[in-house]
């Protein structure tokens, strides 16, 4: 959307100084803002998997929640006073979340699990870069609306659509100033950090939390238990995996300037092919200083992946970068010696689709996916693999 330049500044201008009146003058009115005394607590939301927030619940509706950023979320129901519960520095969101500004993808699938996609206004997501069917087809019917990318939103039409919550990933971290300048119009930000969970179902626990944002907390708490369920049904079925039987698996992509990228030991992936029959085909990668940060990717050597990977029985390629590769020959484009791969003569390559990092939801076919790869079961479809020829 293109914007008057002289009139878009004048309304950013303008929103703000009301921002700034309305909160003054909520800070004034006793009835609207409370700081102490904070409810009475009532103790915590169980959590099984999930480490990258907590959820305390107090009388009246209200939650307090704490990201493992530093932040913190008082949850306020719709009507009742405002209050951080105790912590100053929280920034108040009004609950059941709505007229949302949607720039965290990953957050995508789950707000569709609870069947809440119809609270999104605005999205950073074009309808061509829009992996899930029916948030691409709410763009293109005008009922949520692209803002541009993440980094550079159209302000103007987030206010124009009264836009109330803005949820970003954590590549928001990158623009700061996008962060001030929403805040500063009057829309509270969450940083999304799903993808920061070492634990397969500590992704989708991150339902419970949008559960709360929602007011769909049995839902939440249904979804995952039925989800945790299948996953713990697959994983009884394998039983005790003999260390003989094992299978070697790499799981990677080859970057544009001919670095190798892998997981992390440790990392969610490296969970699921360990519960699958899978080694880690990059286990014993020792990561320097500068490399021991929260990113769950390193890049590495060639001739370390090679040393690594070379015999390993099973490849999947990460299909989530730059498209992925859609046959061996592609493969072979990115390096001519993986010909001599254990895995590529033996026709054990897969590559990965775009979605399997966006659909948090589907953790047990993921699961089952790998066990497909890793088993050579090939009887059944797979949902986020595809085997290369």
């Amino acid at each position: 959307m293109k914007s008057d330049p002289f009139r878009t500044p004048l309304l950013l201008a303008l929103a703000s100084l009301l921002a700034t009146f309305a909160f003054c003058a909520g800070c004034a009115d006793s009835s609207r803002t409370v700081e102490e005394p904070a409810p009475e607590p009532l103790g915590t939301l169980p959590l099984e998997y999930a480490r990258q927030f907590s959820i305390e619940r107090f009388e009246g509706g209200y939650s307090l929640v704490h990201v493992a950023d530093g932040r913190d979320y008082a949850l306020v129901p719709r009507g009742a006073a405002r209050t951080t519960l105790g912590r100053p520095g929280a920034t108040v969101v009004e609950t059941p979340c709505e007229r949302i500004y949607l720039a965290a993808s990953a957050a995508t699938d789950l707000i569709l699990r609870l069947d809440a996609l119809d609270r999104v206004a605005c999205c950073s997501a074009s309808p061509k870069d829009c992996v899930f069917p029916e948030a691409r087809a709410a763009i293109d019917s005008g009922a949520i609306t692209y803002v541009g990318k993440y980094a550079a939103p159209d302000y103007e039409t987030l206010l124009n659509r009264d836009c109330r919550l803005a949820l970003e990933s954590t590549m928001i971290t990158h623009a700061p100033k996008v962060r001030e300048q929403l805040e500063r119009l009057g829309i509270p930000v969450f940083v999304e950090r799903s993808n920061y969970e070492s634990e397969p179902l500590g992704r989708l626990e991150w339902i419970k939390l949008y559960g709360a944002l929602f007011g769909k907390e049995e839902e939440a708490t249904a979804y995952f238990e039925r989800e945790k369920k299948k996953v713990e049904t697959l994983v009884a079925s394998l039983g005790e995996i003999d260390a003989s039987r094992r299978k070697k698996v790499a799981f990677f992509y080859v970057s544009s300037n001919g670095y190798v990228n892998v997981r992390k030991p440790g990392d969610y992936l490296c969970k699921i092919i360990d519960v699958c029959g899978g080694v880690y085909a990059l286990d014993g990668l020792r990561l320097s200083e500068s490399e021991s940060n929260a990113l769950s990717t390193v890049n590495v050597d060639w001739e370390v992946f090679y040393h690594s990977a070379a015999d390993a029985d099973v490849l999947i390629y990460n299909g989530a970068i730059g498209g992925g590769v859609a046959s061996l020959e592609e493969l072979f484009a990115k390096n001519e010696l993986f010909r001599e791969f254990k895995a590529v003569k033996t026709g054990d390559v897969w590559n990965s689709t775009a979605n399997m990092y966006q659909e948090i939801g589907g953790i047990a076919e993921l699961f089952s996916d790998f066990h497909t790869a890793i088993s050579g079961d090939y009887d059944g479809p797979t949902r986020y693999l595809t085997r290369l020829k």
